[in-house]
């Protein structure tokens, strides 16, 4: 309003009425005056759990292989004592018999692991063909020297020790298809470059572990072989292939290859009716006994009753069912669970590294390792029938668990180069370093100024 010479008001023009314009004028003016500006609303975004993070984390499968493997060794160490003390006062030894072998095998397969896990990507490669060569060579050795135990020509004694060379086998030939695979896998879709020479090589380790009758073996071998195609990007022909050949290897080996029948009728008894308690079905029987009597809880550590001379091969192919009986489900569920562990850390060795090499290797040990342990339990709970396959770092077996132990070591050493994992453990280091300088900085006692 503006004064006149009559004192009276005047309309200006700022007393006209507030158009659009001016409104929007207005406002700006009281954002400028209360100093707010106009913000965009946003939504918040959802906060980050702290566990996924854990998961993500470049570290990750390299602790979960290490935490799995040590608990693995030490739960079979314990249930090889539990399991074989019985059996070994049985045959006129000492109870700890049994449990110092494998604890010896164990002091040996620990410096061995750690070596493995060292040792760089590069000289693995390195070692692939000459490792793959002296496999073939003591497996050759083994069909006309070997010994036969439980009706398997498997071990060749060297003096007075004996050593399964197809446990060497398994960790030379996934090596040897890390290399041979990764370099050709640009060329995997023509089927010469996919046999050549990776599927003569895994015939001639297959060939010659069934020519001493180790079914079994050669079943875990096979499936090394596929995990290391499948993820090799081979082409899906050349897989059913293989799997045709598998097939007909593995009838061979039941039809021709078992002495007696015996193999071929525990085959027949799984997957039809029990005719004979005593005979082919004996075994799997009270094994599966043995886990029912166990329970939710166990009966107990030590006071398994199957152990007592009824349950063949306690210690070593059915320890799962002692594990069962004595631990009970919830035993039986954190063995699984372990192994389900070295599987899912594996396959995130084989999703996250660069190196074709590092991916088709880490696949095979992974189908090896865990396959194995698979097998087994499925063995023991009457899913499958009895082949005479031991349960990985558990069962008693010296050449087995130090060749287990070093090829977890490998996997652990490409878990180490991963993209970021190395530069993580070495800050995880220098911190543990640093922490220890402070704790021994604080302990020293002051000295008093004179």
């Amino acid at each position: 309003m503006t004064q006149t010479a009559n004192g009276r008001g005047a309309p200006s023009a700022r007393a006209t009425p507030r158009t659009g314009a001016g409104r929007s004028t207005t406002r700006g003016r009281t954002k400028a005056a209360t100093g707010r500006e106009a913000r965009p609303r946003t939504t918040a975004a959802p906060a980050e759990r702290p566990w996924l993070g854990q998961w993500n984390s470049t570290v990750t499968s390299y602790y979960l292989l290490v935490g799995a493997t040590a608990l693995l060794t030490i739960i079979g160490l314990v249930m090889v004592f539990s399991s074989s003390a019985v059996t070994q006062i049985a045959a006129g030894k000492s109870p700890f018999d049994a449990f110092v072998e494998q604890a010896r095998f164990a002091l040996i397969g620990f410096p061995v692991l750690l070596i493995a896990t060292r040792v760089p990507v590069r000289w693995y490669k390195r070692l692939a063909w000459p490792g793959l060569v002296v496999a073939v060579g003591l497996l050759a050795a083994v069909v006309v020297f070997g010994d036969a135990t439980g009706g398997n020509q498997n071990w060749l004694p060297i003096g007075g020790f004996r050593f399964q060379p197809s446990e060497l086998a398994k960790l030379a030939l996934a090596l040897w298809l890390g290399v041979v695979l990764g370099r050709k896998q640009r060329l995997l879709g023509e089927w010469r470059h996919v046999l050549v020479p990776a599927v003569p090589g895994t015939l001639a380790v297959v060939g010659l572990v069934l020519a001493g009758h180790d079914l079994g073996t050669a079943l875990v071998i096979m499936m090394l072989a596929a995990g290391a195609f499948v993820v090799s990007g081979a082409s899906g022909r050349l897989l059913g292939l293989g799997a045709a050949v598998a097939a007909f290897a593995v009838g061979y080996g039941l039809i021709y290859l078992q002495e007696g029948g015996d193999r071929l009728g525990r085959i027949a008894s799984a997957y039809g009716e029990c005719t004979d308690p005593l005979g082919e079905c004996y075994q799997s029987l009270h094994g599966q006994w043995a886990l029912g009597t166990g329970g939710l809880t166990g009966v107990g550590l030590g006071a398994s009753r199957e152990k007592w001379l009824y349950l063949p091969e306690a210690h070593n192919d059915f320890i799962f069912a002692v594990i069962g009986e004595e631990l009970g489900l919830f035993g039986t569920l954190l063995v699984l669970g372990l192994f389900v562990v070295l599987g899912l850390a594996m396959s995130r060795i084989v999703r996250r590294h660069p190196d074709p090499f590092v991916k088709i290797a880490t696949a095979a040990i992974g189908c090896w390792i865990v396959g194995q342990a698979f097998i087994n339990i499925g063995v023991v709970i009457g899913l499958l029938p009895v082949i005479g396959v031991p349960l990985p770092l558990v069962s008693a077996g010296g050449t087995a668990l130090v060749t287990t132990m070093a090829a977890l070591g490998v996997v652990i050493s490409f878990a180490r180069t991963e993209p970021g994992a190395a530069e993580a453990l070495a800050a995880r280091g220098s911190v543990v370093r640093r922490s220890l300088a402070v704790v021994g900085r604080a302990a020293r006692p002051r000295r008093r100024a004179r």
